[in-house]
């Protein structure tokens, strides 16, 4: 298949089944965070509450785009799986997929609420640094990706935990029904208008989890296909050639038009790569003709190229001595996101397995860590206002990141929602110490474990490959 050897292909579908396996652990690990306020209040019941989950983190993959999925490719840099071999490649995946798999599992194992998105981004910056340890003087992390995402799952927890409890108190001015605000009565369903309210933010946290969660298991499998069968999956070959044909012609009476003259080393640097870029762009372009996709061999090349266009063209554009007038900069702007096309894909079926996975995983082993958000955060029974007003918080923040192609950690926004609004409900002394110590020990153990864990591992692979 693809024109891989068994040998090859066999490794392929291992490497697509693990990420099945993630998905599917992520779904049983990430599932508590939406269903635990309808369980603890009374709402749904247990088995009801998961297969509603379940079926919205499912459609939740198709209607959130790709933007997260771009954002988890892009924290490796594009030469670092290009310029090595297959097998280097292989070791790279099966490391960072193991390491995830493991510490997602061993947190689940304990009760912990855990962030896969820390788990995955601390897997793939080891692998990152593994490889530069290998190859001397390889560029092999994306630092400014990798930092916009860190901030995001830095900032995220935090506007969780100050928003739901600026929403627990405006909903004690607003709201006079007292009780919204007291334990639920034991096996006693709410009233319709207090179950309405929370089924709704559970179905909310569920379709917005599985928009931003699912994407990351849509970005490791297209991590896969551009190591492994870069032919096939490098671009989107439903998109005419002759689109880039036009960008190139639109772009190259600009790039020209910037001379460089007094420009810094690294900036004079991002010129002349850009430059080189659009002609090989140009002469890909004349080769195709008219000829409904790329040649097979060109495909990986107008990939590298485009990215690399859109790297480092909004950099040159802020350079003072270059001097386009504000319609020209927004066209050459336009031209240059518009042939992200190519790029920023994933195919039909990668988002069906990615979904059915995280569907599937859903449905089951959930209690573990319902138990750790509905018992064990604060010291009182979660009420009706604060299982409402944490997912309502923690919906509208993945929403919000997803929007923005950032992955956000459901776990962490959700955890820290619930500790503010039992904060809000009785101060601090309201909450479980060694529940939080131990939240806050995987919070800050995950990211340098993962990225150790996944250095070590493909050392080792890239032994055994």
């Amino acid at each position: 298949m693809f024109g891989l050897d068994f040998g090859l292909s066999a490794l392929l579908f291992l490497c697509i089944f693990c990420v099945c396996v993630f998905e599917f652990i992520n779904g049983f690990h990430d599932t508590a965070n939406a269903v635990a306020t309808v369980i603890y209040t009374n709402s749904l019941k247990p088995r009801v509450a998961v297969i509603l989950s379940g079926s919205l983190n499912f459609l939740g993959v198709f209607a959130g785009g790709i933007g997260v999925a771009v954002g988890i490719i892009n924290l490796l840099p594009i030469e670092t799986l290009v310029n090595q071999d297959i097998h280097q490649s292989i070791s790279m995946i099966m490391a960072l997929l193991l390491t995830a798999i493991i510490w997602n599992l061993g947190t689940w194992y304990y009760g912990i609420p855990c962030s896969s998105s820390h788990t995955l981004i601390g897997a793939i910056l080891g692998v990152g640094l593994g490889y530069g340890w290998i190859v001397e003087g390889a560029e092999s992390v994306n630092w400014g990706k990798a930092s916009e995402i860190g901030l995001s799952l830095v900032i995220s927890p935090l506007l969780g935990f100050g928003l739901t409890m600026l929403m627990m108190f405006l909903l004690k001015i607003i709201v006079r029904d007292q009780q919204l605000f007291e334990e639920p009565p034991k096996g006693k369903t709410p009233p319709t208008w207090i179950r309405s309210i929370l089924i709704l933010t559970c179905s909310g946290v569920s379709f917005t989890h599985g928009s931003n969660d699912g994407q990351k298991g849509v970005g490791l499998v297209m991590l896969i296909l551009i190591a492994i069968v870069p032919t096939y999956f490098a671009i989107n070959n439903d998109i005419s050639p002759k689109n880039l044909q036009a960008n190139i012609a639109n772009i190259k009476p600009f790039i020209e038009k910037i001379d460089g003259k007094d420009f810094k080393k690294e900036d004079l640097d991002r010129l002349e790569k850009s430059k080189k870029a659009v002609l090989e762009l140009e002469s890909i372009s004349q080769k195709t003709g008219d000829l409904p996709i790329f040649p097979e061999e060109s495909r990986f090349q107008v990939r590298k190229n485009i990215l690399l266009l859109n790297k480092n063209f909004g950099k040159l554009l802020d350079i003072p001595s270059v001097s386009f007038d504000k319609k020209e900069e927004k066209m050459i702007q336009k031209e240059v996101k518009s042939m992200k096309d190519y790029t920023d894909f994933a195919p039909s079926w990668v988002l069906i397995i990615i979904s059915v996975s995280l569907g599937l995983g859903t449905t089951i082993g959930w209690k573990r860590i319902v138990e750790t958000i509905g018992e064990k955060i604060g010291k009182q029974h979660l009420t009706y206002a604060q299982g409402a007003s944490s997912e309502l918080v923690a919906a509208g923040t993945i929403a919000i990141s997803t929007f923005f192609g950032l992955p956000v950690s459901t776990t962490q926004v959700l955890s820290s929602g619930i500790a503010g609004s039992m904060v809000a409900s009785g101060g601090l002394q309201n909450l479980q110490a060694s529940t939080l110590k131990n939240i806050a020990l995987a919070w800050l153990l995950t990211l340098p474990v993962c990225v150790s864990l996944s250095a070590i591992l493909f050392m080792i692979f890239s032994f055994i490959f």
